[in-house]
């Protein structure tokens, strides 16, 4: 298995976990798309001999496509890294901004988890809750939180053992 990387890694760091939030996070250009599309239909049907009825439809579609693309975007460069190290949470906001935000294992004085909603539990996300002298790292809406919750305890295990 190849080895990840990713920019801003230390000498030594070894990628251990790798998640993203829950892909319902992006439904926003879900629901874009959709009211797009109902919206580019209606003349459709409003003006059935109308072929231009068609194209306005199509332009709809197209832009509706577009959002769901930009949605799609932010959601996958949008990711969560966690090396022998650290955490890493890399958020994409728009296009051109980001932020990231490290925080060291050693920091972690106790990890939680939970499944708070009826869509949450249908869906399979969740909130995992890191706790640290400094504040609190929340992050909702992860994708099976149990496997990550528990990938998470063992890899801050391994690394206070190792510390020690």
């Amino acid at each position: 298995m190849a080895e990840l990387l990713f920019d801003g890694q230390r000498e030594g760091e070894k990628v251990k976990l790798v998640f993203r939030r829950h892909f319902i996070t992006a439904r926003k250009g879900i629901w874009f798309l959709i009211l797009l599309s109902i919206a580019g239909f209606i003349p459709m049907l409003l003006w059935q001999h109308d072929s231009r009825m068609f194209w306005v439809f199509l332009v709809c579609l197209g832009i509706g496509l577009l959002g769901l693309g930009y949605a799609y975007l932010l959601w996958y460069f949008s990711i969560y890294i966690v090396t022998n190290e650290r955490i890493r949470q890399v958020s994409q906001k728009s296009l051109f901004k980001k932020t990231v935000v490290d925080l060291g294992l050693d920091k972690i004085q106790s990890i939680s988890y939970g499944i708070t909603t009826f869509a949450g539990g249908i869906f399979g996300y969740g909130t995992i809750l890191i706790q640290t002298a400094a504040g609190d790292l929340t992050i909702s809406m992860v994708s099976h939180p149990d496997k990550v919750y528990n990938k998470l305890q063992n890899i801050a295990k391994k690394a206070k053992n190792e510390e020690i």
